[in-house]
């Protein structure tokens, strides 16, 4: 594995987890008056859109992060939805 392969890697890895504990707060709490849906409205079309171009590029590492990511970013979103103060 090369060094530009590692770097992606770490790379994918680091944004994959990032909202997780976002996600574990919002469960813990269970209150999200502080996550912004725009954010991840915002999110979801860039993570959908990533996914798209690791298709296109065929390249697993884009498409498995972004995927893994995505669903992350849904889980967030429905909790978030699902805990909003009304």
């Amino acid at each position: 594995m090369n060094t530009v392969t590692l770097i992606g890697i770490c790379a994918s890895v680091f944004t994959a987890v990032s909202l997780i504990p976002q996600l574990i707060k919002v469960l813990k709490e269970k209150e999200a008056g502080d996550v912004s849906l725009l954010m991840l409205l915002a999110l979801f079309v860039g993570l959908g859109l990533w996914v798209y171009y690791g298709i296109l590029k065929d390249d697993i590492i884009i498409i498995a992060s972004n995927s893994f990511s995505f669903i992350i970013n849904a889980l967030l979103a429905f909790f978030a939805v699902k805990y909003k103060k009304k």
